[in-house]
């Protein structure tokens, strides 16, 4: 198995490249591509810099919903114009913008419509359910968040809160097209929970995520690989792989071949 290649900053504490994976056809995923993280608010002038300089990046594909990005205010990459930003919710009902002044009247796990609102159960894996729910609710996001990967002139990192669910199905999906293993990225997915603890400490001292986990026990966050494994299995039987459901959302082979040489060394 290869190891994460983290990425070691102040403000983030799940950065990794995903570069090193080995394809099925004995390729490896190139670095310096795909990066994954949790949420990049603390990011540090000397963090971004870095970021920048030395990993190379060029784009940021923020997958939060309105409401967690009101709460937490400007992105500070997008701020300092270092980056190009783009914005991709996962949440259903999210196509939708709202003020500063109304996101703050209550915490982010009250005021989220999607939270409020009983979501379809899309399979009996609790966590499997809701990455299939992303596909089924918001496919633009997910369209959008690849074409960035796939176009982007330099490194992009895609993130979310905690760099687990709504970036690992994106992640996901990227991977298993450029043709790595599903148990590579299986394994890819639950490297995060080497950090859980820390993730979830981070998040804790957040505006939009602390009440939000004040009662979670940890376990409830720590990725299990049961459920990407449930993900791809999904996909296969029902599309014919990740690259099979893109081109049933509308992509063409064109479009499918860009991403996976995108992300090839």
């Amino acid at each position: 198995m290869t190891p994460p290649h983290w990425i070691h900053l102040d403000g983030v504490v799940n950065m990794r490249d995903v570069g090193g994976l080995p394809t099925t056809d004995g390729d490896t995923i190139a670095t310096g591509r795909l990066l994954r993280s949790d949420n990049l608010q603390d990011l540090t002038e000397a963090d971004m810099r870095h970021l920048v300089d030395v990993v190379g990046l060029t784009d940021v594909v923020d997958l939060r919903s309105n409401v967690e990005v009101h709460i937490e205010g400007p992105a500070p990459l997008q701020v300092r114009g270092l980056a190009n930003h783009h914005r991709h919710s996962l949440l259903r009902d999210d196509d939708h913008d709202i003020s500063a002044e109304e996101a703050l009247v209550v915490p982010w796990s009250k005021k989220s419509r999607h939270a409020q609102q009983p979501q379809p159960r899309r399979d009996d894996d609790h966590w499997a359910s809701h990455y299939l729910g992303y596909l089924a609710d918001r496919p633009d996001s997910v369209l959008g968040a690849l074409e960035v990967v796939a176009r982007a002139e330099g490194a992009t990192v895609v993130h979310c809160a905690a760099g687990k669910d709504r970036t690992g199905t994106v992640v996901g999906l990227a991977l298993s097209v450029a043709g790595v293993a599903d148990e590579d990225v299986v394994a890819d997915y639950v490297a995060t929970g080497e950090r859980i603890e820390r993730v979830v400490e981070r998040l804790r001292a957040r505006p939009a995520y602390g009440e939000a986990l004040e009662d979670q026990p940890m376990e409830h966050h720590r990725p299990r690989p049961e459920t990407m494994a449930r993900i791809l299995t999904v996909l296969a039987e029902r599309h014919g792989g990740a690259a099979g459901w893109l081109q049933q959302q509308g992509w063409s082979d064109e479009q499918v071949e860009q991403l996976r040489k995108r992300l090839r060394a």
